[in-house]
């Protein structure tokens, strides 16, 4: 059985933040479980995320976006007020973070390459770094 889809494909925030992650070595996008999930061989971020309230109620983060963070950087940004603990990826070190509202989407960018850099082949990282001659 499919998922439904849980986004508004038009929505600006995701548009913008398509454009942000397609632009990492390899990336390609697909629904996963309902939402745009975008990938290398693993996927580095999800839009759209949720959490639960309590039994059948769930808090919607729709505008946001939900990626995997080295332990310092988690830990950094669970404070801030636009972060949560996504139901279901949240035990596995994911993180969401609520982009309603934003215009600039920089910190999402930032979070975007920290999670492409801790999910994606070495061989991708590598293409993001400046090469140098000797």
């Amino acid at each position: 059985m499919a998922q439904d889809e849980m986004f508004d494909d038009g929505d600006p925030l995701l548009v913008c933040v398509r454009e942000i992650a397609l632009t990492f070595p390899g990336a390609a996008e697909k629904v996963s479980h309902g939402r745009p999930a975008l990938y290398t061989r693993k996927v580095f971020v999800y839009y759209g995320g949720s959490v639960r309230r309590g039994q059948g109620d769930w808090e919607q983060h729709p505008q946001s976006v939900m990626v995997l963070l080295d332990t310092d950087e988690r830990s950094s940004l669970i404070d801030d007020p636009r972060a949560y603990v996504p139901v279901h990826l949240g035990p596995s070190g994911w993180i969401g973070f609520d982009l309603r509202g934003r215009e600039d989407l920089e910190e999402a960018a930032e979070l975007i390459d920290s999670s492409f850099r801790n999910t994606a082949a070495l061989r991708l990282i590598a293409e993001l770094e400046p090469q140098y001659e000797q």
